[in-house]
């Protein structure tokens, strides 16, 4: 925030000593994120908070002043919003933890001693991050156990090249057209995946969590959204079936997609978007493979969600190129199986020399057929922000919601996204009636401003 020249001369405030803040360890990590704010800010002022001290911190915070939605005083849930874009936890909140691990959709009363994590604060995740829905990618072990893992090689993001006992499995197999060797979830068993732990996908994000974290299984990705504090929606991908298919084999001549709906169908998931059923439990299913999404659909009439991959790669089950799947008969054909597409954003709107380019019809031509668009993925690093958006996401974000005009946005940083949209778009009282009061102090802290 950029200083004042009247500064020095302003009046210091008349307040008593601060006492020294207390340690971690010392602060009830189990309260409420409005509760730690206000037990924070009294330790360091002796239980005084100057007015201005408040608009302040109203107006400069990285977190918002109010509490996430929780459960009604009667009982039942918050709903899900439905006003404004769906604000889709992208593997988690793997800005922050180990992709598409129980800590990276909800904290789970973890031990921090066992686990060894310091500052461990429960409310920063997905879920009280603000998330509407929590996506995951499902994938299945050799016994036919479906688990949550973007990958189907455990390379990248599991501990796997420290087991030494595991290092003849190592294999090369065809995944979706290309060659790939490595250490392959369809070669291990549930229980020798669960002797492996996570760690974070890329180097320039926070390491300290590597290690932490158990493979979670479908069923424990869906308990962590049954049992969060508001209605939250999942996302579940089926990923790469045909080579899920190929190398795992089920009782009864059932394949992947049917395993997949029953698992669904066993916690209640269940009805067309938007109808009551899907309300109590939202979900969207997604996938790359236009015959899964067929094939489910004679199975289950939750909505449908239509991936497409960059204008390079062919679907994996049907190798038809980008240009077929985005042409108009295909979308007139398509949607009669989904709901909406999700589209990787840089072809959505083009980029050259990580300059954006022209934006594509294609939005405005699913929105013509009644498709919602939900692209994929906005992450914050510099690294994945075009030079357009001057390194700030907020940027991206009004973009892509006000000018591109999508329904949906997968994210790495769930919070980023839910407090640009709570600043900008906030949810009615009856939605939302703390985060009303955020927008509101942030509209009272701008009209002081002009006086200060």
């Amino acid at each position: 925030m950029a200083g004042n020249a009247d500064d020095d001369d302003a009046t210091p405030l008349k307040m008593s000593p601060p006492s020294p803040i207390l340690p971690t360890a010392v602060v009830d990590i189990e309260a409420g994120p409005s509760e730690q704010i206000q037990c924070r800010i009294c330790l360091a002022t002796d239980g005084f908070v100057p007015f201005t001290l408040l608009l302040l911190f109203v107006s400069c915070s990285a977190r918002p002043l109010y509490q996430l939605p929780s459960k009604e005083q009667k009982g039942t849930k918050q709903p899900l919003q439905t006003s404004r874009p769906y604000n889709v936890a992208h593997r988690g909140s793997n800005g922050e933890f180990p992709e598409e691990t129980s800590a990276a959709y909800l904290v789970l009363p973890y031990n921090k001693k066992k686990v060894g994590i310091k500052g461990y604060c429960p409310w920063q995740r997905a879920i009280e991050e603000g998330a509407d829905f929590i996506e995951t990618d499902i994938i299945a072990t050799k016994d036919g156990v479906l688990i949550c893992h973007h990958d189907v090689n455990l390379d990248v993001t599991t501990n796997i090249a420290d087991h030494k006992e595991f290092a003849d499995r190592k294999r090369t197999y065809e995944v979706e057209g290309g060659n790939i060797t490595g250490f392959f979830t369809v070669d291990f068993t549930w229980k020798e995946l669960q002797t492996l732990r996570t760690k974070q996908r890329y180097p320039f994000r926070d390491q300290q969590y590597n290690g932490k974290f158990p493979i979670i299984t479908f069923e424990e990705y869906i308990s962590v959204a049954l049992d969060a504090p508001r209605i939250v929606g999942i996302y579940p991908e089926m990923k790469s079936p045909v080579f899920i298919n190929e190398h795992v084999k089920w009782p009864n001549g059932k394949i992947f997609e049917d395993v997949f709906v029953e698992t669904l169908k066993k916690y209640g998931y269940k009805g067309s978007y938007l109808s009551k059923d899907w309300l109590k439990q939202p979900c969207f299913i997604q996938s790359f493979a236009p015959s899964s999404i067929v094939h489910v659909s004679n199975q289950t009439d939750l909505p449908k969600i239509f991936l497409i991959d960059d204008v390079t790669v062919l679907t994996q089950d049907t190798n038809q190129t980008y240009s077929e799947i985005t042409s108009d008969a295909y979308l007139d054909y398509i949607k009669s199986y989904v709901v909406g597409i999700g589209p990787w954003k840089d072809t959505l709107v083009p980029v050259v020399n990580n300059y954006i380019q022209a934006p594509s019809d294609l939005v405005a031509r699913a929105h013509a057929r009644d498709l919602q668009v939900h692209p994929y993925t906005y992450r914050n690093e510099n690294q994945f922000l075009h030079f357009d958006f001057h390194q700030d996401p907020y940027i991206e974000y009004d973009f892509w919601i006000n000018k591109i005009g999508v329904d949906g946005l997968f994210t790495d940083f769930t919070g980023s996204l839910h407090n640009f949209q709570e600043w900008t778009s906030p949810l009615s009282i009856s939605d939302n009636i703390d985060g009303y009061s955020a927008y509101l102090l942030h509209k009272i802290a701008n009209m002081l401003q002009k006086y200060t």
